[in-house]
Order: C-alpha cells, then sequence, then structure tokens
C-alpha cells in the first residue's frame, strides 16, 4: 500500500504522541489531519490531484518538521575527526563535500544494508543531517553508539522544517527572503543563511517533489508567521501529505520504510551514486564487501519504475511475475496525476530490469500488465545555474 493509504488506515499507524508546531495552522487551513510518524499531519486540504497539480504548475508549502534535524560536531572541535568518525558510518567522501554544500547519503547497517537515508550539509563547525521522521530516534540511537564519545549530536526539536517546492517557489520566497547574498545564488543542493521576514532561517534548494524548490529550518516558534508569509503569496498553497507522496513517486523518489529498508542495500535500490568514488577505492563503510560486489558483478535485484496498463493502479506489496514465475514485489504504487495514468515503483531481478521489459502484477487475483519504466516519470526541474 501507499503511503496514503497507510496513512488512511488508523490501525496500520502507532498512535500519534505529538504536535507540529503548526498543528493549529494545519487545522485552521482546513487540513485533514491524520497519524504518521508518531504526529498529526495534514494528509490533504482541497483534495490530493488538484494539490498534487497545484505544486506542478505553482508553488506548495509542506510542513515536514516531523523530520529529524541533527547537528554534528567534534568536542574538541577536530573538524577532520568529525568527518572521519561520520564517515565510518555513511559511503560518503566529506572531502569533497565544501562549506555550503549538501549531498544525499545513507545509514548503513553492519550488512549494507540501508537504515536510512538522509541529506548531510556541511556547516563551518558541525554537519548537519536531515534524517526521516519515522526513524529519526532509531538513528539518534545508532549515531551515539556507533560514533567516538567525543562526537557531540544535538537534535534541533526546536526548529520546524518547512519545504517550498515547485516553479514558482523562487519567485514566491524571493519576495520576503533578505541575506549577505540573492536567494537566486543559491543552486540545486546548496544551503545558505537567510532571514525571511525578519526570522532567521537556514535555506536549502533541495526537495522531495522532482521540482525547483527550497527546503527551510526556522525556529518553531516562528513557523506560523513564515508559513503566513508564504501562503499569502499567489502561487503558493498548503499542501499535504497525500500530494507529497504521489508527486515523489512521479519523480522517481524511494520513500523510507516502503522502497528503501535494512533488507536492500544501495546498489539494489539502485542508489549507487549515493557511495563515493573515494569510498569505493577504499571502502572502509558498513557492508563495503556486499556492496562493492554488487558495483563490481551486479546486484540480484534492482529497485525499477512500472508503467501500469490500464486504469487500476498497483499498490504496495502486489506480487510481480514474469509469466507464471513471481520474481519480485511493488513497494510504492499508485495513480500519478502529471501522468494520467497508475505508475508504480518495485523490485526485479537484474536481468528484468530494463526498460520495456513486460512484466504483470497481482491485483485481486487478477494480473495486470505493467511495463518496466525508466525513472523518474517526469523530468526534474532542478535549477543548477546561478541566477535561475
Amino acid at each position: 500500500m501507499t503511503e496514503t493509504e497507510q496513512l488512511d488506515d488508523d490501525g496500520a499507524i502507532a498512535a500519534a504522541t505529538e504536535v507540529l508546531p503548526l498543528d493549529a495552522w494545519h487545522r485552521a487551513k482546513g487540513g485533514r489531519m491524520v497519524e504518521f510518524a508518531g504526529y498529526w499531519m495534514p494528509i490533504q486540504y482541497e483534495g490530493i490531484m488538484a494539490e498534487h497539480l497545484w505544486v506542478r504548475e505553482n508553488a506548495g508549502l509542506f510542513d515536514v518538521s516531523h523530520m529529524g534535524q541533527l547537528l554534528l560536531s567534534h568536542a574538541g572541535g577536530d573538524k577532520a575527526a568529525l568527518h572521519a568518525a561520520v564517515e565510518t558510518l555513511l559511503p560518503i567522501d566529506l572531502s569533497t563535500l565544501q562549506l555550503g554544500m549538501q549531498r544525499y547519503s545513507l545509514l548503513l547497517a553492519e550488512d549494507g544494508g540501508v537504515l536510512d537515508d538522509l541529506m548531510v550539509s556541511r556547516w563551518p563547525d558541525y554537519l548537519y543531517l536531515v534524517v526521516n521522521g519515522a526513524t529519526k530516534w532509531d538513528d539518534i540511537a545508532h549515531l551515539r553508539e556507533h560514533l567516538p564519545d567525543d562526537i557531540v549530536i544535538n537534535h534541533l526539536d526546536d526548529q520546524a522544517l518547512l519545504a517550498l517546492q515547485g516553479p514558482g517557489a523562487a519567485a514566491a520566497l524571493g519576495r520576503h527572503v533578505t541575506g549577505e547574498w540573492p536567494l537566486s545564488a543559491l543552486v540545486f543542493m546548496r544551503f545558505g543563511a537567510f532571514q525571511i521576514g525578519g526570522v532567521p532561517a537556514t535555506i536549502s534548494r533541495s526537495g522531495y517533489t522532482g521540482e525547483d524548490g527550497f527546503e527551510i529550518s526556522i525556529p518553531a516558534d516562528a513557523a506560523a508567521t513564515v508559513a503566513d508569509l508564504l501562503c499569502a503569496e499567489p502561487e503558493v498553497k498548503p499542501i499535504g501529505l497525500g500530494a507529497r507522496d504521489s508527486l515523489r513517486l512521479e519523480a522517481g523518489l524511494p520513500l523510507y520504510g516502503h522502497d528503501l529498508d535494512p533488507a536492500i542495500d544501495p546498489v539494489e535500490g539502485d542508489l549507487a551514486f549515493a557511495i563515493s568514488k573515494r569510498r569505493r577505492e577504499e571502502g572502509g563503510f558498513p557492508g563495503a564487501a556486499r556492496i562493492l560486489g554488487h558495483l563490481a558483478d551486479g546486484a540480484p535485484r534492482k529497485r525499477v519504475g512500472l508503467l501500469v496498463d490500464g486504469k487500476m493502479p498497483v499498490r504496495e506489496g502486489a506480487k510481480l511475475f514474469d509469466g507464471n514465475t513471481e520474481i519480485g514485489v511493488v513497494t510504492s504504487g499508485g495513480f500519478a496525476p502529471s501522468v494520467g495514468a497508475p505508475i508504480a515503483m518495485g523490485y526485479v531481478p537484474t536481468g528484468l530490469s530494463a526498460p520495456g521489459t513486460a512484466v504483470a502484477a497481482e491485483v485481486r487475483g487478477k494480473r495486470v500488465a505493467c511495463t518496466v519504466a525508466a525513472m523518474p516519470f517526469v523530468p526534474h526541474n532542478y535549477v543548477r545555474k546561478t541566477g535561475a
């Protein structure tokens, strides 16, 4: 089942224990609230399809304050020791991560399985990590257990995190941002310190929709002020988790706990790009033997996109077949508003992973024809040149 279905099924979710800084704001805007990752969160406001298409054409504001924001530092200020320690857990080369840059990475188990996917940014004296909300407490415990005692982990639980996504995001945000340089100086996977309406903010040009956009870390007590400023712009509407899920699926982006889990390694998950060149040569990260072996010889399975024939959605958990042989499973699926058809994501043997390969999914006892497709399903629209 998809993230949306899981959110709709109260029996599949642990009881919410906390509210986000914008809880009252969401309710006042008409947000339909559900329990997810231990929080009340908005799944939709005016409808998932309408919100999805609005983001593709304009800009949407997402509350992702459930995510974990972590600052890692060395107690003695030894940045080289900090980087070396973190590299024992992530397959990243921090020597190539310059100040003001961020990078996608993976927290790996001892056997190379993925414990979480995350973003790493380099600050002057810190590494700033954004981890998934559903796994953040496990991530923090894992980091505390495996990092040396002189590595300090600061959970920024007094910060909210907002994502402004869509082709109108830069114009809408730019009307309220001040700083040492213009917002247009940020390109994809870069960040900087700014102010939004006088509120201090760390802003990165990144997101989870495939569109141009920004992720904005601000003090939790100022979240409503910033949200009101942005949603007063004609391009911007508040958007719920339902559209966030359909947008990321069209963008070919995996969702941890569905498309990624501890049984899947980065090569199987089609995330080999997250293993830096030097780490491929030197190893030294958890599960290096398994992962480097899969890089050299090929993994037994691979995460792929699937175009679904007809109008019936294929959901998470559907079995995949090659003829009468069961070959894999769907890990995410649903109707794709921008594509105008059902799509899915799942795992198949590498020998059946080439785009154009015909497979079938089993839905309610019937076989639905699918075709392996290249991802993303819709082009990414990231801004990679200064001034855009």
